[in-house]
């Protein structure tokens, strides 16, 4: 290959990789040392980073243009709503070997990718699983937003560090027996998501270490963390509306 493309492809992913690092991102140590790397983009989209894999969970290209972000290695759908399923960001993302994984409704939209449901756990590497749980509105009459057993929340272990990304819920019960939750994203939107008062209803139920209000809107999400303030969960607030 002739220096000037050595040059041309370098000069690519170093803008690539500039345009990526414009976000806010926060770096998580593993039960090895490794750093988990998750880079906040905006709503319900985030890309977590770790030993040179790239994930993207529910990428919208509203949000960002992800033609100038590295290529994901996995990239993992939640819902089908548009703010969450957006089959230009995944294109724009995808290299020959991604893998696309989503919920049955977000596969019969754009005809691709691997279905997990809840419950489903699989390992995407030799250090990272990840379990699909589920994700869905409780309040009477907001049930047809996001109706039980048809979307996503997932948590992903890398290297034993355990990361919830609930999608879109209420504070459902299944959240009881979530575990060892390092690293929590809890959406607060209602009527589609949860109130203030969900959110800290559903953080004392499983007590993660850290907790960060995403897909959050107008919401005052400073409230909680002043109503979590001594239960030993960290509150994080990051430009997530």
């Amino acid at each position: 290959m002739k220096p000037i493309y050595i040059l041309l492809i370098m000069g690519t992913l170093l803008t690539n990789l500039a345009i990526a690092n414009s976000f806010e991102s926060d770096t998580f140590k593993t039960k090895s040392n490794k750093d988990v790397v998750i880079t906040f983009i905006k709503h319900g989209s985030l890309m977590i980073s770790v030993d040179g894999l790239y994930i993207q969970i529910d990428p919208v290209s509203s949000y960002t243009d992800y033609s100038k972000f590295p290529k994901a290695d996995f990239i993992l759908i939640t819902h089908e709503h548009g703010d969450h399923l957006d089959n230009k960001a995944i294109e724009n993302t995808t290299k020959n070997d991604t893998r696309l994984i989503l919920n049955q409704s977000s596969r019969n939209i754009i005809s691709k990718g691997e279905v997990m449901k809840n419950g489903d756990k699989q390992k995407l590497t030799k250090s990272i699983s990840i379990e699909a749980v589920p994700a869905y509105n409780t309040t009477k009459e907001h049930e047809k937003f996001h109706p039980l057993h048809r979307d996503n929340g997932y948590i992903l272990t890398i290297d034993g560090l355990r990361i919830y990304i609930a999608g879109d819920t209420e504070d459902i019960p299944e959240m009881k027996y979530l575990k060892n939750i390092d690293v929590a994203f809890l959406p607060i939107n209602q009527p589609y998501t949860m109130t203030v008062d969900q959110a800290v209803n559903a953080s004392k139920m499983f007590k993660p270490k850290v907790i960060y209000p995403y897909h959050f809107g107008d919401t005052d999400v400073m409230q909680i963390k002043k109503k979590l303030e001594g239960s030993g969960i960290e509150v994080r607030l990051r430009k997530m509306e």
